[in-house]
Protein backbone atom coordinates (compact mmCIF):
# COMPACT_ATOMS: atom_id res chain seq x y z
CA UNK A 1 0.00 0.00 0.00
CA UNK A 2 1.30 3.44 -0.94
CA UNK A 3 1.99 6.03 1.68
CA UNK A 4 -0.40 8.99 1.36
CA UNK A 5 2.37 11.57 1.77
CA UNK A 6 5.90 11.95 0.55
CA UNK A 7 8.62 14.43 1.37
CA UNK A 8 10.87 15.91 -1.24
CA UNK A 9 14.61 15.49 -0.88
CA UNK A 10 15.11 19.17 0.03
CA UNK A 11 15.43 20.11 -3.62
CA UNK A 12 14.70 23.73 -4.35
CA UNK A 13 11.23 23.91 -5.83
CA UNK A 14 10.89 27.40 -7.10
CA UNK A 15 7.78 28.48 -8.93
CA UNK A 16 7.33 32.07 -7.78
CA UNK A 17 10.66 32.85 -6.12
CA UNK A 18 13.49 34.15 -8.28
CA UNK A 19 16.73 32.11 -8.21
CA UNK A 20 19.53 34.56 -7.44
CA UNK A 21 22.58 32.32 -7.55
CA UNK A 22 22.97 28.90 -9.14
CA UNK A 23 25.93 27.94 -6.91
CA UNK A 24 24.25 28.56 -3.58
CA UNK A 25 20.69 28.23 -4.90
CA UNK A 26 19.42 31.31 -3.09
CA UNK A 27 15.77 32.08 -3.73
CA UNK A 28 14.29 35.54 -3.35
CA UNK A 29 11.16 35.32 -1.22
CA UNK A 30 9.50 38.47 0.05
CA UNK A 31 12.44 40.60 -1.04
CA UNK A 32 15.06 38.59 0.92
CA UNK A 33 17.49 36.01 -0.46
CA UNK A 34 16.81 32.70 1.29
CA UNK A 35 19.03 29.64 0.77
CA UNK A 36 17.09 26.82 -0.89
CA UNK A 37 18.31 24.43 1.83
CA UNK A 38 16.17 26.39 4.32
CA UNK A 39 12.98 25.35 2.48
CA UNK A 40 11.50 21.89 2.68
CA UNK A 41 8.34 20.61 1.06
CA UNK A 42 5.88 17.88 1.95
CA UNK A 43 3.03 16.79 -0.29
CA UNK A 44 -0.13 15.16 1.07
CA UNK A 45 -3.58 14.31 -0.19
CA UNK A 46 -5.93 17.21 0.14
CA UNK A 47 -9.61 17.65 0.74
CA UNK A 48 -11.58 20.16 -1.28
CA UNK A 49 -11.84 20.65 -5.05
CA UNK A 50 -10.56 18.02 -7.40
CA UNK A 51 -13.22 15.32 -7.63
CA UNK A 52 -11.81 11.79 -7.78
CA UNK A 53 -8.37 13.30 -8.30
CA UNK A 54 -8.35 14.21 -4.58
CA UNK A 55 -8.22 10.53 -3.62
CA UNK A 56 -5.34 9.69 -5.95
CA UNK A 57 -2.86 12.57 -6.06
CA UNK A 58 -0.98 14.36 -3.29
CA UNK A 59 -1.80 17.96 -4.22
CA UNK A 60 -1.74 19.69 -0.82
CA UNK A 61 1.58 21.37 -0.02
CA UNK A 62 3.28 21.93 3.31
CA UNK A 63 6.13 24.42 2.98
CA UNK A 64 8.58 24.71 5.88
CA UNK A 65 11.09 27.53 6.26
CA UNK A 66 13.83 26.65 8.74
CA UNK A 67 14.68 29.96 10.40
CA UNK A 68 18.08 28.71 11.60
CA UNK A 69 19.19 28.03 8.01
CA UNK A 70 17.40 30.98 6.43
CA UNK A 71 20.15 33.51 7.31
CA UNK A 72 17.61 36.26 8.02
CA UNK A 73 18.68 39.49 9.74
CA UNK A 74 18.01 39.29 13.49
CA UNK A 75 15.35 42.01 13.53
CA UNK A 76 13.48 40.50 10.56
CA UNK A 77 13.63 37.05 12.17
CA UNK A 78 12.22 38.37 15.45
CA UNK A 79 9.34 40.12 13.65
CA UNK A 80 8.73 37.01 11.51
CA UNK A 81 8.52 34.80 14.60
CA UNK A 82 6.01 37.19 16.14
CA UNK A 83 3.94 37.48 12.94
CA UNK A 84 3.94 33.72 12.28
CA UNK A 85 2.07 33.02 15.52
CA UNK A 86 0.68 29.48 15.45
CA UNK A 87 2.45 28.79 12.13
CA UNK A 88 5.79 28.77 13.99
CA UNK A 89 6.64 25.20 15.01
CA UNK A 90 8.59 24.37 18.16
CA UNK A 91 11.49 23.29 15.94
CA UNK A 92 11.93 26.88 14.74
CA UNK A 93 10.26 26.40 11.37
CA UNK A 94 7.51 28.49 9.81
CA UNK A 95 4.92 26.09 8.37
CA UNK A 96 2.66 27.20 5.50
CA UNK A 97 -0.04 24.76 4.34
CA UNK A 98 -1.80 25.25 0.99
CA UNK A 99 -4.55 23.03 -0.40
CA UNK A 100 -6.93 25.42 -2.14
CA UNK A 101 -6.03 24.51 -5.74
CA UNK A 102 -6.43 21.30 -7.72
CA UNK A 103 -2.78 20.99 -8.72
CA UNK A 104 0.39 20.61 -6.73
CA UNK A 105 2.14 23.33 -8.70
CA UNK A 106 -0.52 25.97 -8.00
CA UNK A 107 -0.61 25.00 -4.32
CA UNK A 108 3.19 25.32 -4.22
CA UNK A 109 2.91 28.79 -5.77
CA UNK A 110 0.22 29.73 -3.25
CA UNK A 111 2.38 28.55 -0.33
CA UNK A 112 5.41 30.49 -1.60
CA UNK A 113 3.29 33.59 -2.16
CA UNK A 114 1.91 33.43 1.38
CA UNK A 115 5.39 32.86 2.80
CA UNK A 116 6.67 35.78 0.73
CA UNK A 117 3.89 38.04 2.02
CA UNK A 118 4.72 37.04 5.60
CA UNK A 119 8.43 37.78 5.09
CA UNK A 120 7.58 41.07 3.38
CA UNK A 121 5.51 42.11 6.41
CA UNK A 122 8.39 41.10 8.69
CA UNK A 123 10.84 43.23 6.68
CA UNK A 124 8.79 46.35 7.30
CA UNK A 125 10.12 48.18 10.36
CA UNK A 126 7.11 49.56 12.26
CA UNK A 127 7.12 53.28 12.92
CA UNK A 128 7.75 54.18 16.52
CA UNK A 129 4.76 56.01 17.96
CA UNK A 130 5.59 59.40 19.42
CA UNK A 131 3.14 60.15 22.25
CA UNK A 132 1.47 63.52 21.93
CA UNK A 133 -0.44 65.71 24.36
CA UNK A 134 -3.47 67.87 23.58
CA UNK A 135 -2.76 71.58 23.26
CA UNK A 136 -3.98 74.09 25.84
CA UNK A 137 -6.65 75.39 23.45
CA UNK A 138 -7.89 71.84 22.80
CA UNK A 139 -8.17 71.21 26.58
CA UNK A 140 -10.00 74.52 27.06
CA UNK A 141 -12.38 73.70 24.20
CA UNK A 142 -13.11 70.29 25.65
CA UNK A 143 -13.95 71.78 29.05
CA UNK A 144 -16.10 74.47 27.41
CA UNK A 145 -18.04 71.77 25.51
CA UNK A 146 -18.48 69.76 28.74
CA UNK A 147 -19.91 72.80 30.55
CA UNK A 148 -22.26 73.48 27.64
CA UNK A 149 -23.45 69.85 27.57
CA UNK A 150 -24.04 69.98 31.37
CA UNK A 151 -26.17 73.12 30.96
CA UNK A 152 -28.22 71.47 28.20
CA UNK A 153 -28.84 68.44 30.42
CA UNK A 154 -29.68 70.65 33.40
CA UNK A 155 -32.50 72.29 31.42
CA UNK A 156 -34.02 68.87 30.70
CA UNK A 157 -34.51 68.09 34.39
CA UNK A 158 -37.92 67.96 35.94
CA UNK A 159 -38.93 71.28 37.41
CA UNK A 160 -39.54 71.22 41.17
CA UNK A 161 -43.00 72.85 41.52
CA UNK A 162 -43.33 72.58 45.32
CA UNK A 163 -40.21 74.56 46.12
CA UNK A 164 -37.80 73.88 48.92
CA UNK A 165 -39.56 76.08 51.57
Amino acid sequence: MRDNCRESARKPINTTGKVLSEKTMDIEIGGIAVPARALSWKFVRASGPGGQNVNKVATAVECRLDLDQADLPADVRARLERLAGSRLAASGEVVIFADTHRTQGRNREAALARLGALIERARHVPKRRIPTRPSASARAGRLRDKRHRAEVKKTRRRVDTQGSD
